[in-house]
């Protein structure tokens, strides 16, 4: 598989503003089109323009799979109308306080990491709307998961203090192989720097040498 690196609004932390699975790439809608374009090539599906109250930090306010998309509750109706119909995708506003739901929720095709945070009604829900089976844990001593765990179909990243037992129930739930590791020259938090599905990854243009042999063995 092919691995890329990328800047977006001059920042290597590509995860916040950017959303993927296996159908179509979500970028904002101040994004370039020259980099739209390039996204869509690395990742091999087409780009669709969003936001999500008006804000450009889809990673954290979005929490999707190939089935089905979560979004902060605060999404404006229109946001909401335009994202189920250019999506063909169940869309729902997630009923919690905690808006950063792409922060609190790892999610692939198979299934879905949710933190301890979230009720076991939430978890229904996650169930319902991403159609997949879901479990609550913390990673790492921490509870926002989906800042902590990159998950794909192919392959599953994880933050660097994760524990073997940790290790072990992600790999049960997600059902792929997963590894430790850290991009942009050391950030744990994996999600903020990194985008991709099984056809392409792409990330920020800071990850070393260390850092993208790792990426090129768990994502093959």
């Amino acid at each position: 598989m092919e691995i890329n690196t990328f800047t977006l609004f001059r920042s290597c932390n590509i995860g916040i503003f950017l959303k993927c699975n296996e159908k179509f790439v979500l970028v904002p809608k101040n994004i370039a089109v020259t980099k739209a374009e390039k996204l869509s090539t690395f990742l091999g599906v087409p780009y669709i323009r969003t936001s999500v109250s008006g804000l450009r930090l889809l990673g954290p306010l979005i929490a999707m799979n190939s089935n089905g998309i979560l979004v902060s509750k605060y999404i404006e109706d229109d946001e909401l109308k335009s994202l189920k119909s250019e999506t063909g995708l169940p869309v729902e506003r997630f009923p919690s306080n905690y808006t950063a739901v792409g922060n609190l929720i790892s999610v692939n095709d198979k299934g879905a990491i949710v933190s301890n945070v979230f009720s076991s009604t939430h978890v229904k829900v996650i169930q319902d709307v991403l159609d997949v089976p879901a479990e609550r844990m913390n990673v790492a001593g921490y509870s926002t998961v989906g800042s902590l765990i990159f998950a794909t179909n192919v392959g599953t990243l994880v933050h660097p203090l994760t524990s073997d037992k940790e290790v072990e129930r992600i790999k049960s739930i997600l059902k792929t192989e997963v590894t430790h590791c850290t991009v942009n020259d050391g950030v744990p938090f994996v999600s903020s720097g990194i985008l991709g599905n099984s056809k392409g990854i792409v990330v920020g243009n800071l990850t070393n040498g260390t850092e993208l042999m790792t990426l090129s063995m768990i994502f093959r």
